[in-house]
């Protein structure tokens, strides 16, 4: 079983190699920009875990689990080009430094570069890889239009933006290691359990997000402190306070939502302190507990030695676990 540094580095020297020598240039330009910009490489790394829990030879998932990474990047390309955001990774983004017809363009290009990638799973496997693939592609697009219709909504419940999550984050980790475990070989329940860690990894994950953008330590956590009370952003905190606010409290935070003119501090402050009151913190703290335990479950259920479920657990754990 290899090791979740040495899969990483496999991963990291697969994606350097990739090369765009088609024309013209000016399309596949943006698509090594994005890709050499980095990243964390989880997903391509838990499709060839997965394959490693059922078989030694993770070969014949390294192109699939590429594809996999090229296509999460093309999601972050366009979620740049719809947020208007000006940085991915502390570089400019695609469509500022070239321009927004062309970051289109190009992801479409690396939509159907990552099909290619994923086509190349072993013939045996391709149907069942293509339409796990093709599923979750069209969820993660209703996941994106669900998040962007919430930002213009006051009534978003806590399943609903559950439900979000799930389809814009949580699936494509799921899918990420299913993909692994059936070119792997592994049986049909135990491709679903690891589907269903998946799942359940991401949602405490994405939770754990929202925790830290309002209790998380901006040294350790990579980026300011309330940046989601600042744009009023729905996240499980801010949808369970609507629900259990008292009428004052409520009030106030209506008043806050609606404001247009206010001195962020005092806001990230005013917000922070309605969550203390409403025991907010604590509530999202045993509902990540409560995925996360829920994952380790399903993977414990997998039939593989517990020593090959190791690594998986450790990669779950420092997904999860960044300083509070």
């Amino acid at each position: 079983m290899y090791s979740f540094k040495e899969t990483l580095n496999r991963i990291e020297n697969e994606v350097s190699q990739l090369r765009f020598s088609r024309h013209p240039q000016s399309l596949y330009a943006p698509i090594e920009y994005i890709l050499e910009i980095g990243g964390k490489r989880i997903r391509p790394a838990l499709t060839l875990l997965a394959c490693n829990l059922f078989d030694e030879d993770v070969d014949k998932a390294i192109l699939p689990a590429l594809g996999i990474e090229v296509f999460h990047n093309f999601t972050l390309l366009h979620d740049d080009l719809m947020d208007q955001a000006d940085k991915r990774r502390n570089r400019p983004t695609v469509h500022k430094v070239w321009n927004a017809n062309t970051a289109i363009l190009s992801g479409d290009a690396m939509m159907i570069y990552a099909y290619q990638l994923i086509a190349e799973a072993p013939s045996k496997k391709l149907s069942e890889v293509i339409n796990l693939f093709s599923k979750t592609a069209l969820e993660i697009c209703e996941g994106q239009q669900l998040d962007m219709e919430f930002e213009t909504r006051d009534d978003v419940t806590v399943a609903e933006y559950i439900e979000m999550i799930r389809l814009k984050t949580a699936v494509l980790l799921a899918c990420s290691l299913k993909l692994g475990a059936i070119i792997g070989g592994a049986s049909e329940k135990d491709a679903s359990l690891l589907y269903d860690f998946g799942i359940q990894i991401g949602l405490a994950f994405q939770l754990q997000d929202d925790l830290l953008d309002v209790y998380g330590n901006p040294e350790t956590f990579g980026k300011n402190i309330g940046g989601d009370i600042l744009c009023n952003k729905k996240t499980f905190l801010l949808t369970n306070a609507y629900k259990l606010a008292n009428t004052n409290q409520l009030d106030e935070l209506n008043r806050w939502m609606n404001s247009r003119e206010f001195i962020a501090s005092e806001k990230i402050s005013a917000i922070t302190q309605l969550y203390d009151k409403m025991g907010i913190r604590k509530l999202t703290e045993e509902k990540i507990q409560d995925f996360f335990a829920k994952g380790m479950e399903a993977l414990e259920s997998i039939s593989t030695e517990s020593s090959k479920k190791v690594i998986l657990k450790e990669v779950a754990n420092n997904l999860m676990f960044r300083e509070v």
